[in-house]
């Protein structure tokens, strides 16, 4: 049975052949990996192995963990589940990163209680699914525009999810956002793409992504919870 290490590895190389079969430096994609149900021992066997960037998709889960890995002061904690307003204050206090906004609510309330500038990335809901989160393609660009408007926080880019368990439907979902990032200003002003989980990060770097959320094919299947 393959280690923590060795499935990074793996995941490393996948991504280093999809970049440069899509034509660009390996090192314009980032790897978070995603340690949702996985234990602490997990992310210190990542992190052992040169994994830095880790993330989260519960705030409760995400405080706990941060607490018990304070140790490990390079660790960076990225935000990737859906947040309500309610949970801004857990967040804003552990993550680096916030990749999943998706209102101006809990934007003024990850501002208020932000201690630093916060990044964060605006989700969008391309595939139209009423079971995902995201602003709607439409809305994006008055919610970009009230979030900005927040000096706490700093827009960097887009996220989204494609439907499951369909490779032609997770491209097209991923060549939309890319489109979208374009129609808004480009990389200038959204220089991040945060698309690509185990089954199709080639099709979301190929299609531009920046950050791939990586869990099950590093971590395993997640355990199940009580």
């Amino acid at each position: 049975m393959s280690s923590v290490a060795d499935r990074l590895r793996e995941v490393r190389a996948r991504i280093e052949q999809a970049a440069q079969a899509a034509g660009r430096p390996p090192s314009t994609v980032r790897l978070v990996a995603v340690s949702k149900y996985h234990p602490v021992e997990a992310i210190r066997e990542a992190y052992a192995a040169g994994q830095r960037i880790f993330g989260e998709s519960y705030a409760q889960e995400l405080a706990k963990k941060a607490e018990e890995l304070a140790d490990l002061a390079d660790l960076e904690w990225h935000f990737i589940g859906h947040l309500q307003s309610n949970k801004a204050k857990l967040v804003a206090a552990h993550a680096r990163v916030v990749h999943s906004l998706d209102g101006m609510g809990t934007a003024k309330e990850l501002a208020r209680r932000s201690t630093s500038r916060l990044e964060v990335m605006i989700e969008v809901n391309v595939s139209g699914e009423s079971t995902k989160h995201g602003v709607p393609p439409q809305e994006l660009d008055e919610l970009l525009t009230g979030v900005e408007a927040l000096p706490e926080l700093r827009v960097t880019g887009l996220m989204t999810m494609p439907p499951a368990d369909d490779p032609a439907t997770a491209a097209s979902t991923f060549g939309a956002l890319a489109s979208l990032r374009n129609l808004h200003g480009g990389v200038a002003r959204l220089p991040e793409l945060s698309m690509g989980m185990s089954d199709d990060l080639e099709l979301a770097v190929a299609a531009g992504s920046t950050y791939v959320r990586i869990g099950t094919a590093i971590f395993g299947e997640r355990p199940k919870r009580d």
